[in-house]
């Protein structure tokens, strides 16, 4: 287990023109559900078809077109809960959730508001090595998306691309226990970072598979305390919430700049309304986009076309049983078996791609050498190449040989260097490369001791200095070194140098 401290809330204090004011926020995370088919129809996911290609009967709400449910769907939600350790609800049913919009064909979403697949769980957002906070989640529930209006093909139609309708999202309600733009950033990446980890969400935000609405309330300080004593949202002031966010650096910003202006209308006497809002990142403000609906207001009723949906507790088991290992629990682990610093440990855990290298490359070796060679070297170089882990030219086999010959002191460190740059641009065998290439250090002391005479003889001004200032050494150092093209052991190197030098 990691060793945490988690943090109390620490609300970001915001000063007004007359009081200082705190930030109380809630996020509901609208999450698409990795699955080939929809979730109501047979019909594919893929992202980036022609418009209207991925639609079904279903999907198109034609006359007595049914819905299936996606027995997968409904296993990834429950794969989710259980990593977000939530409680399952083997008795959940679909709601439909009535409102009219071009890109919605049946004139309702199917959702769950009364009775959700799963209950109450949590997320541990860290905030700094070693110091967490903990996120309540209060539910989460399966619903169908929406399709997707175009209005910038024509200056006078708009169009409909109904490919997304019916696609299952999982909507994941947290309490409003954030207190600021930087924490809310925090529990979205550690969201994301868990889903991508279960496998039931990509998070992929530009494609809008991971899109955020942030509820946004200021209060007076002290008064979240007592909301937190009474479980009265009256305390927490009046919440407008900002729809389909898809940027962590857009979120912070407009988290705060909904606050301040929430907290100029009350400071000028007026009332700050309950409505849906919209983030415009061009003007860096919000903007009102409708007045904020109550359930009463969507006529919320059973789906009649829909069973309750009722699941067996050995089937969940089966789906805990078979969970991957989870950012914590790898952060834990890389930290306790290879001695690793929390930021090095989180550096590695912060993609499953790059945690799995890492964990291929550091098995049966060094792991801190491991990581310093995949943090600096790997990781320096595919970021200035603008290339994620998965395309990286130097497999996971090749790094861990190269580390193999460097420990057994077939090569040098510098010579390590100039075989990872091999290997990235030509690839090939790390062991082969260095036999067929004369790359392997001189360790005969013999030779090297030579060598060193040699650079001594031929400079007796600068033995002189070196006497006088040790630390004049490291120039016979190098200069032995650029003798033997760089294939001399250091450690050998420097003894002798210091040896033949009196030092």
């Amino acid at each position: 287990m990691l060793d945490l401290t988690f943090q109390p809330p620490q609300a970001k204090v915001i000063a007004g023109a007359k009081h200082d004011w705190e930030l109380v926020i809630g996020m509901e995370i609208h999450a698409q559900v990795s699955s080939n088919a929809k979730l109501f129809s047979g019909a594919s996911t893929t992202f980036g078809a022609e418009p209207n290609s991925n639609v079904s009967f279903v999907d198109a709400a034609m006359p007595g077109m049914l819905p299936v449910i996606n027995e997968f769907c409904v296993e990834q939600a429950v794969r989710t809960g259980l990593g977000l350790k939530a409680e399952i609800n083997l008795r959940s049913a679909f709601d439909r959730k009535n409102y009219f919009y071009p890109d919605l064909p049946q004139g309702y979403q199917i959702s769950q508001l009364y009775h959700p697949i799963v209950g109450e769980g949590e997320v541990i957002v860290d905030m700094a090595p070693g110091i967490a906070r903990r996120v309540r989640i209060e539910r989460i529930h399966l619903e169908q998306d929406a399709g997707k209006s175009i209005h910038d093909m024509d200056p006078n139609l708009s169009f409909v691309d109904f490919n997304r309708t019916g696609v299952a999202l999982m909507e994941i309600v947290s309490r409003p226990d954030i207190r600021g733009p930087e924490e809310a950033a925090a529990y979205v990446g550690k969201l994301r970072q868990i889903l991508r980890y279960l496998g039931t969400c990509d998070g992929n935000m530009q494609n809008g598979n991971l899109r955020a609405d942030v509820n946004v309330s200021v209060c007076r300080p002290g008064q979240y305390e007592k909301y937190q004593e009474t479980q009265d949202f009256s305390h927490l002031g009046t919440r407008c919430e900002i729809k389909n966010m898809n940027s962590m650096r857009f979120i912070q910003a407009a988290i705060d700049y909904e606050a301040r202006r929430q907290i100029a209308i009350i400071e000028d006497g007026g009332t700050v309304v309950q409505e849906t809002r919209l983030y415009d990142p061009d003007r860096n403000e919000t903007r009102s986009m409708r007045s904020k609906e109550e359930a009463h207001d969507y006529r919320y009723f059973p789906c009649p076309d829909l069973l309750p949906l009722e699941i067996e507790q050995a089937w969940v088991d089966d789906i805990a049983d078979r969970m991957p290992e989870l950012p914590d629990a790898k952060k834990a682990r890389f930290m306790g078996d290879f001695g690793l610093t929390d930021y090095d440990a989180s550096v590695l855990t912060a993609e499953l791609d790059a945690a799995d290298y890492f964990d291929a490359v550091a098995k049966g070796r060094d792991g801190k050498q491991a990581a310093n060679w995949v943090i600096n070297e790997l990781f320096g170089r595919l970021n200035k190449e603008g290339l994620s882990i998965t395309d990286s030219p130097v497999s996971a086999a090749q790094l861990g040989g190269l580390l193999d010959l460097l420990g057994a002191q077939v090569i040098s460190g510098k010579i390590a260097k100039d075989l990872f740059e091999i290997l990235w641009t030509e690839g090939g065998d790390p062991a082969e490369i260095v036999e067929s290439r004369g790359m392997k250090q001189v360790t005969d002391t013999g030779a090297i001791e030579a060598a060193v005479d040699e650079i001594i003889a031929a400079n007796p001004a600068q033995v002189e200095k070196a006497k006088q200032n040790p630390k004049l050494a490291g120039w016979f150092v190098g200069q032995v070194m650029k003798a033997t093209g760089g294939k001399a052991n250091p450690a050998a190197v420097n003894e002798l140098v210091a040896k033949k030098l009196g030092l």
